[in-house]
């Protein structure tokens, strides 16, 4: 598993990282954003093979304001949701 993360306050919309993945979007801002099913996050987990993409992604943007890491699977995992805004308040 690993985890994709924008950092907002970085990303300046030079959108890179839309030619190497194509889960990378402008969002309504004119920033970048990760697309999941139906929504648009900051911060999205995947377990799939696309991890080469999202580091292509995270290597061609110029402000490196995109993170890829390593995460480990939670027991919870099933019962969570893959992607989070982090712009929400989470109770």
């Amino acid at each position: 598993m690993y985890r994709i993360t924008i950092d907002r306050k970085a990303c300046d919309g030079v959108f890179a990282c839309l030619v190497r993945d194509a889960r990378f979007v402008e969002d309504s801002e004119g920033l970048a954003a990760i697309e999941t099913d139906d929504q648009t996050a900051i911060e999205a987990t995947f377990d799939d093979d696309r991890r080469d993409d999202a580091e292509q992604a995270a290597a061609a943007c110029p402000l490196d304001a995109i993170h890829v890491e390593s995460v480990e699977e939670d027991a919870g995992a099933a019962d969570t949701p893959a992607a989070t805004d982090h712009e929400e308040v989470q109770p």
